[in-house]
């Protein structure tokens, strides 16, 4: 198959979406299938690369996002589909491009939607009050189920906004983890120390803050704990201040673009922090399991569902009650947890779960 794929949102320095497309694009390959991806930049190119054709339009950059663009004109993206002919459609953004499952439709195209978020907990982060949020998820919520053929949900969890409108073509598939870069490592921790990391993006809907504020009350009960924040984002600024002015031991390393690199920060640290509540999945937090790094999450986000007994959960501003609760178990069996619940999500699945979804749509064939 020709699985043409489309997306927004992604740049050089994006992490998980990025992560979760090249992952995909290298298995289909593999498979024997023609991936091609159509992603936004700053100006065009097409060349062949590790997980298949990518092809890049100069897209509308967002202000306020820290350098994400999107696929803004419809027209050129039409025709290039049309140029491209695709056996299957496979779109990551309900947002701007969920035109894109009329288009599929009127040219005879099978059409998955990747659902990447949730609107729901998207929406609860903006003064729309509880009411008005989750009708206007659920009026988006219908009109993308209608346009594709399959939703793809990647946690229970993210399935639930669909599920509850009474969604029938739903379908879970979570996503996987490179088992072999990350890995459990040598581990030399500074005597005494508290090692934790933070790996995101900085910005609104991550609350990275959280981590800060872990941070804070875990010194203030007496625990010598210091952060290495790993990413990038319209915060950073913001929470460079902040550390600065609480005296807060901190070290901004901003984004790390080797993957090795990422992967021995991780298995060094004690206690990995993931605060963000709108997560529909959670790669760098099965990263850093898969380096042996217990996480503590947002309760709030699918983050519980994914780590298991191999982290903690915590709602709220603070997640310093999480990170003490992991630190009272033996170092060796925490870490052994975290490898063990990584190893239940491997690629390999992943990919053959969103092949199985791609080849029952062109099989069943389009509805009337």
């Amino acid at each position: 198959m020709r699985i043409v794929r489309l997306a927004n949102f992604v740049a050089p320095r994006s992490g998980g979406l990025r992560t979760s497309l090249g992952e995909l694009g290298a298995g289909y390959l593999a498979a024997g299938h023609e991936p091609v991806l159509i992603i936004p930049g700053r100006r065009h190119s097409d060349q062949q690369s590790a997980q298949g054709r990518v092809i890049t339009l100069r897209g509308l950059r967002v202000p306020f996002t820290g350098g994400y663009r999107v696929l803004w004109r419809r027209r050129p993206v039409a025709a290039l589909l049309s140029q491209l002919q695709p056996d299957s459609l496979e779109v990551s953004d309900r947002a701007t491009l969920r035109w894109t499952g009329r288009w599929a439709r009127t040219h005879g195209v099978p059409a998955v939607m990747v659902s990447h978020e949730s609107l729901v907990a998207l929406f609860r982060l903006v003064p729309l009050g509880r009411g008005l949020s989750r009708r206007a998820a659920d009026w988006l919520n219908r009109r993308t189920a209608h346009g594709y053929q399959r939703i793809i949900c990647t946690t229970n969890w993210a399935a639930v906004e669909f599920d509850r409108i009474g969604v029938r073509n739903l379908v879970r598939v979570p996503l996987g983890v490179d088992l072999t870069t990350f890995k459990v490592g040598p581990r030399d921790p500074a005597a005494g120390e508290v090692l934790l990391v933070h790996c995101g993006r900085l910005s609104a809907e991550k609350k990275p803050q959280r981590s800060l504020n872990t941070l804070a009350s875990l010194r203030a009960d007496g625990v010598p704990a210091r952060l290495v924040v790993a990413g990038d984002g319209p915060l950073r600024l913001r929470l460079e201040r902040r550390a600065a002015r609480d005296g807060l031991p901190v070290r901004f390393a901003g984004f790390l673009p080797g993957r090795a690199e990422l992967a021995a920060l991780l298995s060094g640290a004690d206690v990995a922090i993931a605060p963000g509540p709108a997560e529909t999945f959670g790669l760098a937090a099965l990263e850093a399991l898969a380096c042996g790094t217990p996480v503590v999450v947002s309760a709030e986000s699918a983050l519980p569902e994914v780590v298991g007994e191999a982290g903690a959960s915590v709602a709220g501003e603070d997640l310093a009650q999480g990170v003490h609760a992991v630190l009272a178990r033996p170092e060796a069996s925490r870490r052994e947890a975290a490898r063990t619940r990584a190893e239940h999500y491997g690629w390999p699945a992943a990919v053959e779960g969103f092949l199985a979804v791609h080849r029952a749509c062109s099989q069943a064939g389009l509805p009337e």
